[in-house]
């Protein structure tokens, strides 16, 4: 039975969730975080920067991206970075058979606080794994950068923090995030 084509349109955002088959880790050293991190940003280049991420967050064993696409479909970016990334995780740890559960998950954000809503989960879902205390502590997180407590790569945070005030942006973004907390 052929699969459903995933909803897209040109220049929609999207939430991509990527799970390891049976909840296992996908991640296991720093190693291979780092390794997923290069490979989606070579992607990005790959495609000629047809896709923006607003956000992300890698967990041990399923991924969180916020993706703003162009008019390249968002199955090319995926299908390039699970693909690559699947090749090396079997061949370091002589893993065989599947490292993904299923096809990703991909959600179309339809609105802008649905943005935003996005956006606070992917911060605080290694608070919400009681990982770290404060969202800003996840290394693989893109919520230090958006905070600007760390150098912004791979991420661009234009869209996020516009709906916040210019001068205060990265302040009222953190308290939005971490009013969640409370």
């Amino acid at each position: 039975m052929p699969r459903k084509n995933r909803l897209w349109r040109e220049g929609s955002i999207l939430h991509i969730t990527v799970r390891g088959n049976r909840k296992e880790d996908i991640f296991k050293s720093q190693e291979d975080y780092c390794v997923y991190l290069r490979n989606l940003q070579h992607s990005i280049k790959f495609y000629n920067n047809e896709f923006q991420i607003l956000s992300y967050c890698l967990m041990t064993n399923h991924i969180h991206l916020q993706i703003e696409t162009k008019s390249v479909h968002i199955k090319k970016l995926m299908g390039k970075i699970n693909t690559f990334y699947a090749k090396y995780f079997n061949n370091k740890y002589d893993y065989h058979g599947h490292l993904f559960q299923g096809r990703y998950g991909s959600r179309i954000i339809d609105s802008d606080s649905y943005i935003l809503e996005v956006s606070r989960y992917i911060s605080l879902n290694p608070v919400r794994a009681n990982i770290v205390d404060k969202p800003e502590d996840y290394k693989w997180s893109s919520y230090p950068m958006l905070i600007g407590k760390k150098k912004e790569k791979l991420i661009n945070s234009d869209r996020i923090l516009s709906y916040f005030i210019q001068s205060k942006k990265r302040e009222l973004y953190r308290m939005y995030v971490e009013d969640a907390m409370r």
